[in-house]
């Protein structure tokens, strides 16, 4: 149970615990949100995080990608967690990166943090990318068919007597908001309004990153 079935516009993907979807059809395997320097560029404006969210997020990404061995990766915008954090990579990190790359294709989608990527990162970067009826985007427009990121859902539920938040994937079978994948990222919840535009009403459903499987839980049973 540590990934769950996950249905946009007629095509099965499959949600991982990490916060990843695979495409098993096509193995494409789509990421989003992992706000790469973080720390780092936090460090720059005085307010000083522990500096390991990029080995953490590449750690786990390296993960992921070995559990399902993609011939293809979409990072879905806001890959790096400003216009200069890719500078501030270690050598580690890019060595970490192209290890990952190798011998498969790779897709940098620009996001709000990260709109003018470098073409020193490996891979192409685009502003989109629609692979048969869906649409690989960074920010949700609501539109059928579409995967993107950019709103960081999270759901809170009540459990055994106490309340959990955690990330999750927002879905209605038509469209959905995948979560943030990196290390430092917080989160909106999914009863935020934000998420009403997009799918209209709270009749969608939250499938929670657990620690040991997903939850498929009503969003209006969320808060």
């Amino acid at each position: 149970m540590r990934a769950a079935k996950v249905m946009v516009a007629d095509v099965r993907f499959v949600a991982d615990i990490s916060g990843a979807l695979f495409w098993q059809e096509q193995r494409l395997l789509v990421v989003s949100d992992l706000h790469l320097e973080k720390g780092s560029s936090f460090a720059k404006r005085g307010v000083l995080l522990p500096p390991y969210d990029t080995v953490a997020t590449l750690s786990r990404l390296a993960a992921v990608i070995a559990r399902h061995d993609p011939r293809m990766v979409i990072a879905l915008g806001d890959s790096f967690h400003d216009r200069e954090a890719h500078e501030r990579l270690s050598e580690s990190d890019r060595d970490a990166l192209s290890a990952m790359q190798a011998r498969r294709d790779w897709i940098w989608i620009s996001g709000n943090h990260d709109p003018a990527l470098p073409s020193d990162l490996g891979g192409t970067v685009a502003n989109e990318v629609a692979i048969g009826p869906i649409a690989f985007r960074h920010e949700p427009t609501g539109a059928a068919g579409e995967i993107a990121g950019h709103l960081h859902p999270k759901a809170r539920v009540a459990t055994r007597g106490r309340s959990m938040e955690r990330r999750c994937f927002a879905s209605d079978g038509e469209r959905a908001v995948m979560p943030a994948f990196g290390a430092f990222t917080g989160g909106l919840s999914i009863r935020d309004p934000a998420f009403a535009k997009i799918f209209g009403t709270p009749g969608f459903m939250a499938h929670v990153l657990g620690d040991n499987r997903l939850h498929a839980i009503a969003a209006s049973r969320c808060y």
